[in-house]
């Protein structure tokens, strides 16, 4: 279940937050920064498989990621699910829903995780006296308008070796954004997840996780993933994945 938690003044704000650099006030004036204070008025903390939002519901805000990651998923009225994304501390969810303030998606856990609350009615009387807070929000929607790019193009151009190589190689460049090691990390999706995502089944995600280890790319076990020659998987991928 969901807990919400107010901010109070002893609280960590964007000004003092460690995720200030990559999160929404990304190469925002320091004094605009500061005022950014004012929009956070409260987190969500939520356990391992808890929804955030869910398909219909009606957008009051968006996230940003404060601890822990979360899928994006769409279902169709059979209950076929695709999931559309995997977010990460600094990234923002909820985007999508903005046009016609309803979410299009589904918004879970994937692990215990805390979100930021931006709201809406908030985020527009705060861009009055912050005019780059505009800017802002067009950068994150463009963000979010190239992740979709890249996964068409990994449907739809990219041979199922090379998916899971861009995949791995793109979730090491966004850890090591946070400060984490780009060659050892633990995934929180299944391989059943992942295989949804890039549109593989589960028994070809495991072939190629054993045919990457044969290789002498990775070490996998269970889910802790080390890889052992980046170049050699960026060359398999043969596309950017940044």
């Amino acid at each position: 279940m969901q807990k919400r938690i107010s901010i109070t003044p002893e609280s960590t704000r964007c000004s003092t937050c460690m995720l200030s650099e990559i999160c929404l006030p990304l190469g925002m004036a320091r004094n605009d920064v500061a005022k950014l204070d004012e929009l956070i008025k409260e987190r969500i903390r939520l356990p391992k498989g808890t929804a955030l939002f869910h398909l219909g519901d009606k957008t009051e805000a968006v996230y940003g990621i404060r601890s822990g990651s979360l899928k994006t998923q769409l279902e169709d009225a059979s209950g076929q699910v695709q999931i559309t994304g995997f977010l990460l501390p600094g990234e923002i969810l909820g985007m999508d829903g903005l046009l016609h303030n309803t979410h299009v998606s589904h918004a879970i856990a994937l692990e215990d995780s805390e979100v930021c609350v931006i709201r809406i009615d908030e985020m527009d009387r705060l861009s009055l006296h912050i005019p780059v807070l505009q800017q802002q929000f067009r950068r994150l929607m463009s963000k979010e308008i190239n992740r979709s790019h890249l996964l068409v193009m990994s449907l739809g151009a990219l041979r199922s070796e090379q998916r899971l190589a861009a995949f791995l190689l793109n979730l090491s460049h966004r850890l090591a954004a946070l400060g984490y090691s780009p060659y050892e990390f633990v995934l929180r999706m299944s391989r059943e997840e992942i295989g949804n995502y890039l549109g593989l089944t589960l028994e070809t995600v495991s072939r190629l996780f054993s045919r990457f280890a044969r290789e002498g790319l990775l070490h996998i076990h269970q889910r802790e993933v080390h890889i052992i020659d980046m170049q050699a998987l960026r060359v398999l991928s043969g596309t950017d994945c940044g």
